[in-house]
């Protein structure tokens, strides 16, 4: 699940029974499992292919030579399968690990933020909204993302130019070390916070995905109880159910919400002319179009969605488990 923010739906809800050692376990896992659809989805979404077919882009380096930008002669952008075939041949299996290692590092830090800010501000939102409603918990999940990017954002920026530098088979590759120094050099603090008025903006996939899920949650309690084969035990179907309720609501949310994914990516290119983050959304829209704004939706849902549904289905599975063993 990855890696701004921890904005999965089951976030939003009650505090997960489960230990933070076994949270920073799986995020570990699933970070090293789907990092190369992460490398993939960045460098769909960044402007250096957004000019020519895969076999014609130019290798960019760490130092900013190499970079394509948009011009007069565009054509279509190359798709996942063409970038897939294109860093393999071109620059080795290794490469779809790129920035593998800031990911593993943000993993543990990421969540024990998040959820003590989480915690910190539903009991502070329990006191001035309904003890525990929807709003309580959307305004903590939003709270605890806010606090979440602040802090992790230069871990992240790494993260992102690590996974953008593009090199060929045997020519030495930038460590993190030596990415987050060169960072530094050339654009001071400042450029460690690039894209976080875009992850700020990504927040609002958090909120979007938690109304839906709890509206299709309530529907088919609702359809449960009615049914005239209803029983009052959860069963398999129900939990199918949720896990379909999740996935949908994860997929509604990802796709309203991800083109602040596209501006995050391009306000952290190097040597960028993207500044801000709606003169980098203006620009995109003039330059390529809005179609432009969907580059590397493919590889986010295929990353999002399965883990989204497994994690919120077995959360619910769960607290169902653990309510009937404490009466």
């Amino acid at each position: 699940m990855p890696l701004e923010a921890p904005q999965s739906c089951h976030n939003l809800h009650r505090k997960p029974p489960t230990t933070f050692s076994d949270q920073a376990c799986s995020g570990t896992v699933g970070a090293i499992v789907t990092c190369p659809l992460e490398v993939l989805k960045t460098r769909l979404q960044s402007s250096g292919l957004a000019l020519r077919p895969v076999f014609q882009v130019q290798l960019g380096t760490l130092n900013g030579t190499g970079v394509i930008r948009p011009g007069s002669g565009t054509v279509t952008p190359p798709g996942l399968l063409q970038v897939l075939r294109s860093i393999l041949e071109k620059e080795g299996p290794r490469s779809l690990f790129r920035g593998l290692g800031p990911n593993l590092v943000g993993v543990a830090p990421s969540r024990a933020i998040y959820f003590a800010a989480y915690k910190r501000s539903k009991e502070a939102f329990n006191g001035v909204f309904v003890p525990n409603s929807g709003v309580v918990h959307m305004s903590s999940a939003g709270f605890a993302a806010f606090v979440t990017n602040s802090l992790m954002n230069p871990v992240w920026m790494v993260k992102t130019r690590m996974q953008l530098e593009r090199k060929v088979r045997g020519e030495k590759k930038t460590n993190a070390l030596q990415c987050a120094r060169y960072v530094y050099k050339t654009e001071g603090m400042r450029g460690f916070y690039r894209g976080l008025t875009a992850s700020y903006a990504g927040i609002s996939e958090t909120m979007i995905c938690f109304l839906i899920y709890e509206t299709l949650k309530k529907r088919l309690n609702e359809a449960r109880f009615t049914s005239p084969n209803s029983e009052t035990e959860k069963g398999a179907s129900d939990f199918l159910g949720l896990m379909m309720a999740a996935a949908f609501a994860k997929g509604c949310a990802s796709c309203i919400a991800y083109p602040h994914e596209v501006i995050r990516t391009r306000l952290r290119e190097e040597g960028s002319k993207y500044q801000y983050f709606f003169q980098t959304a203006r620009l995109v829209a003039v330059e390529e179009g809005y179609a432009a704004f969907y580059r590397g939706l493919i590889p986010q849902l295929i990353r999002q969605i399965p883990n989204t549904a497994i994690v919120l289905s077995t959360y619910e599975l769960i607290v169902h488990l653990m309510g009937d063993s404490s009466q």
